[in-house]
């Protein structure tokens, strides 16, 4: 490198540091007069805050700036504003996404749990049988009388309708237009038993003090035939007495209901029905049997006896026998 390469690349570099120090512009033309004056007597320029250079000296190449280490002696760089919208924008949407498929997914769950089992794909149960009743309700009592069983009552006697106490035909079952509900006569009750027995039944209810017989039947689609009949007696013994008397016969095969030859109990059925103070009892035809099949029940609360038969080709379905059974005698206790 020749003195005048090498003066004018020390002024340079001078020049620029006093600039980015801030120095005023005179001092740069100051220096330049210098240098200027000294390449005309050939003298060389000392450097002004540094040792004298030595233009005997072999030229050394200066090194060119390392673009890495100006980066590092710089501040961060501050980002460009359209890449650092574009990058707040898309946090924004993946945000919402998140939060949106969230709120999705909240609502699937809380609509699946809010469904009954039976309403999920996958979920549903096959029914175990029951039948559908309406909702059941004791009718109101006059006023100034109890409930039988309980305190004020000790008669255990029923001060309603009997009528209202018979259990309501299920959904979907074609109601006995002879057996609606209301008073059906004791004729009605002994249409029931074994023909050559019902004179002697008949009998006895009259030397019972029997008041009244009220009944509803219904048929369902699987072809049970469902029939109750209520009677209430003027005294909680003489219904007691009755209820006893049909037991006793019945272990001799007697009082048997129509088309019924042989019986067998059939208290597997139902001994979970337990209603404080209610008597149940339950029967059933005895194999081999016919096309049909019988099961009966004997329910004795207070003064009040009832008796639920259902028959059914093929045999008789024990759910739905003791769900009738259990109904009816929680409306009577």
């Amino acid at each position: 490198m020749t003195e005048q390469a090498l003066t004018e690349t020390a002024t340079g570099t001078t020049a620029e540091i006093k600039a980015e120090a801030g120095a005023p512009a005179e001092a740069g033309a100051d220096t330049d007069t210098e240098v200027a004056a000294a390449a005309e007597v050939g003298s060389p320029v000392p450097a002004q805050a540094g040792p004298p250079v030595d233009v005997d000296a072999p030229s050394v190449p200066v090194p060119a700036a390392d673009p890495a280490l100006a980066t590092e002696s710089v501040a961060d760089p501050v980002p460009a504003p359209g890449k650092s919208r574009r990058v707040l924008w898309g946090i924004v949407r993946w945000t919402a996404a998140v939060l949106v498929c969230g709120g999705v997914g909240a609502g699937a769950a809380m609509g699946i749990t809010a469904m009954e089992r039976t309403d999920v794909p996958g979920l549903a149960t096959e029914s175990d049988g029951r039948w559908e009743y309406p909702e059941l309700a004791l009718p109101a009592l006059p006023e100034g009388v109890q409930r039988p069983f309980t305190d004020g009552n000790e008669a255990e006697i029923h001060h309603t309708d009997v009528r209202k106490l018979l259990l309501p035909a299920p959904a979907g079952a074609t109601v006995d237009p002879k057996l609606k509900g209301g008073w059906a006569g004791v004729d009605s009750y002994l249409a029931e038993l074994v023909e050559q027995d019902r004179g002697e039944v008949k009998a006895y209810l009259a030397d019972s003090a029997l008041r009244h017989v009220a009944a509803r039947g219904w048929t369902t689609p699987d072809g049970t035939s469902t029939r109750i009949h209520l009677l209430r007696f003027s005294s909680v013994a003489f219904a007691e007495d009755f209820k006893d008397e049909m037991a006793r016969r019945l272990v001799r095969s007697d009082w048997l209901p129509a088309g019924v030859e042989t019986q067998e109990a059939d208290a597997g059925t139902i001994q979970d029905v337990e209603v404080p103070y209610v008597a149940v009892y339950a029967y059933k035809e005895a194999e081999p049997y016919g096309p049909r099949q019988t099961r009966w029940s004997l329910i004795q609360a207070g003064d009040t006896f009832a008796v639920v038969t259902q028959t059914r080709k093929g045999g008789t379905l024990t759910v739905p026998f003791q769900q009738t059974v259990a109904l009816q005698a929680q409306l009577l206790g």
